[in-house]
């Protein structure tokens, strides 16, 4: 799954949030609060 791909490059710090595709977002947030790492959305 791409949005996995893309929450762990910002989790890891490789790639910014404002990075991630627009139709991406809503499930890179999801994955990201499932994770616990709701700072990293912005």
């Amino acid at each position: 799954m791409l949005a996995m791909l893309f929450a762990t490059y910002v989790i890891r710090g490789k790639w910014s949030y404002e990075n991630v595709p627009t139709e991406l977002k809503s499930d890179v947030d999801a994955i990201l609060i499932a994770e616990g790492r709701e700072d990293l959305i912005k």
